[in-house]
């Protein structure tokens, strides 16, 4: 993913709605509900933390790599600090992401777990698969193996303008 791209997913998911619908998921970690200590309760310490400033608000970053990764991931990636209509909520879960170990999630893995995306789109010669309710699946440049699945809350996407 790019730089810009990774600010852009950063501002919009500390912004995001506080889980007006169901969110993607995967395992037990759902953006907007889970909390620190139901990633502990299910995935232990994580490998290394780091603390950062989102837009403003002190956020941080957990990171589970080698053998506390989950079976097939390299690392997994989980953001905390949300942004709701109630307020700020520091022990929520933002967004997390995947790096899937090669060949983990293919196309057709992805179809089936998720369905037909809400949108395609691409990030140079990257496709990606658009989910409203929060999961962003970047493929290789075949289109056929995922190489990063990013979850956040629902995000609301604008109408498209209409084909003539």
């Amino acid at each position: 993913m790019s730089r810009l791209g990774a600010l852009v997913l950063a501002s919009l998911t500390l912004l995001a709605p506080a889980v007006p619908a169901r969110a993607a998921d995967w395992g037990t970690i759902v953006p907007g509900r889970s909390t620190p200590e139901s990633m502990r309760a299910v995935s232990g310490p994580p490998t290394r933390t780091q603390a950062q400033k989102v837009e403003g608000y002190d956020t941080t970053q957990w990171v589970y790599e080698g053998a506390q990764a989950p079976a097939g991931i390299v690392r997994l990636t989980v953001d905390f600090g949300l942004l709701t209509a109630a307020g700020y909520q520091k022990d929520v879960v933002r967004s997390f992401r995947l790096d899937p170990k090669p060949g983990v999630f293919n196309r057709t893995l992805v179809m089936d777990g998720w369905g037909a995306p809400t949108r395609v789109g691409r990030d140079g010669e990257f496709e990606i698969f658009v989910y409203e309710q929060g999961l962003l699946v970047y493929f290789d440049k075949e289109g056929r193996i995922a190489q990063a699945l990013i979850f956040t809350p629902p995000q609301p996407l604008p109408a498209t303008p209409a084909q003539r």
